[in-house]
């Protein structure tokens, strides 16, 4: 795990207590795309399970997630494709 996703993981956790997070780097996918840049760490893909998203709707949940890495924003990370479940959507996904 970067550097990146090593503070993204820790702040997910530590606001969203997520009942599972996983967190993968896809910047190479988006080689030559914008906001890419060497060594990447700029595109990630995540998802996370809390309980902090009971009702609540899908943009208000990607707004809690966004404004807890507001400083990774400002800095460099261009993007997150997020998927925001509650333990229960969780339950009935899998």
């Amino acid at each position: 795990m970067g550097a990146v996703a090593a503070v993204i993981d820790n702040k997910l956790r530590a606001r969203f207590a997520p009942a599972r997070l996983s967190i993968e780097d896809e910047s190479s996918k988006h080689h030559g795309h914008a906001g890419w840049r060497e060594g990447g760490e700029t595109h990630f893909r995540v998802e996370i399970v809390s309980a902090a998203f009971e009702g609540k709707n899908r943009v208000a949940r990607q707004r809690m997630v966004y404004e807890a890495l507001k400083a990774e924003l400002d800095a460099g990370l261009h993007a997150l494709a997020l998927a925001t479940l509650t333990p229960s959507e969780d339950k009935a996904k899998a």
